[in-house]
């Protein structure tokens, strides 16, 4: 097996920008920067997770990627192509059939007037033109693939399964299309804590079994360290801190870092209202000075990177 340092790079953010033009019905138009020169690689097979609060451009970010809006400037290279140059019909399939996203909520990405077999059936078709008994035997390979009982669950409607089965019918969509690369936005962040783990469990096991990698985007640090071999802490739409998430969990070094970890609940600290307060206002203090410019990045230690700001 090829180590996981020499994999290629399948995808590459270059100096990706975007500016959103807000034209309100009362008072003035005004521009809101979601994503500022921002600069990262995923290699096949691995796993980047893009760890910020609300507001901070992660889920701008794969949005960007899965080509839902044109780029202010910068550039999304897949396999060192730029994904703006696929014009032809055959040249946007092969892209979707290769990126696909998992969404934040498991039932509106699936339609509810369909079946589970009728789900994995269209991407089957669409892309691999599958049919007949083969087509059949794929779905129920695909359901198995993600650990759900095809005797149960095929011909069953969404609001018939929990959240957790759910979203395992929307990873099931990407391993039916042959997807090398899964954003996935915050795709546990919405079902039970008890469920959770079983989640990033099989997106884990489709990155190390079947090398689908993934841009994971949350806002728990503590399931980025779990799934990602990489980290990379977003604020202000712009990347402030990057590397292993052991190295950035042990020694973090850019103050918006450090406010994350300290958010992390602690179950021996017992918090009262003015610990609260106090927080509060520490992360509004952090925020504020957070804001300026940032100095060119910095390796703290082997692949671990912070761009300070001024």
């Amino acid at each position: 097996m090829t180590d996981i340092q020499d994999a290629p790079d399948l995808l590459q953010l270059d100096g990706v920008t975007k500016i959103f033009h807000l034209r309100p019905m009362f008072g003035r138009a005004r521009e809101v920067a979601a994503l500022r020169d921002v600069n990262l690689t995923i290699k096949a097979g691995r796993a980047l997770a893009i760890v910020g609060e609300s507001g901070s451009g992660k889920s701008t970010l794969g949005r960007a990627v899965i080509r839902l809006f044109q780029l202010s400037g910068g550039a999304v290279r897949f396999k060192g192509r730029d994904i703006a140059t696929f014009h032809t019909r055959q040249e946007k399939l092969a892209y979707l059939r290769s990126v696909q996203m998992v969404f934040q909520d498991p039932f509106a990405a699936l339609n509810p007037a369909h079946t589970i077999r009728h789900h994995l059936q269209r991407p089957l078709q669409l892309h691999r033109g599958l049919s007949g008994e083969a087509l059949d035997k794929a779905v129920r390979q695909v359901l198995a693939d993600v650990e759900m009982d095809a005797e149960i669950c095929i011909d069953k409607y969404p609001h018939e399964l929990s959240g957790g089965q759910r979203q395992r019918i929307n990873l099931a969509r990407a391993i039916a299309v042959g997807a090398e690369l899964v954003v996935a936005d915050e795709p546990t962040s919405m079902l039970d804590v008890s469920i959770r783990r079983s989640v990033l469990d099989l997106m884990r096991r489709m990155k190390n079994e079947r090398a689908i990698s993934f841009l994971y985007i949350t806002h728990d640090i503590a399931t980025a360290q779990y799934l990602a071999d990489d980290v990379a802490i977003m604020f202000g739409g712009r990347v402030v801190e990057w590397g292993p998430p052991l190295a950035i969990i042990e020694n973090p070094q850019h103050p918006y870092t450090r406010l994350l970890l300290d958010a992390v609940p602690d179950p021996s600290i017992r918090l009262c209202g003015q610990d609260g307060k106090a927080f509060a206002a520490r992360a509004d203090a952090v925020r504020e000075a957070t804001r300026g410019e940032l100095l060119d990045a910095v390796e703290v230690s082997p692949g671990h990177f912070v761009r300070q700001n001024i």
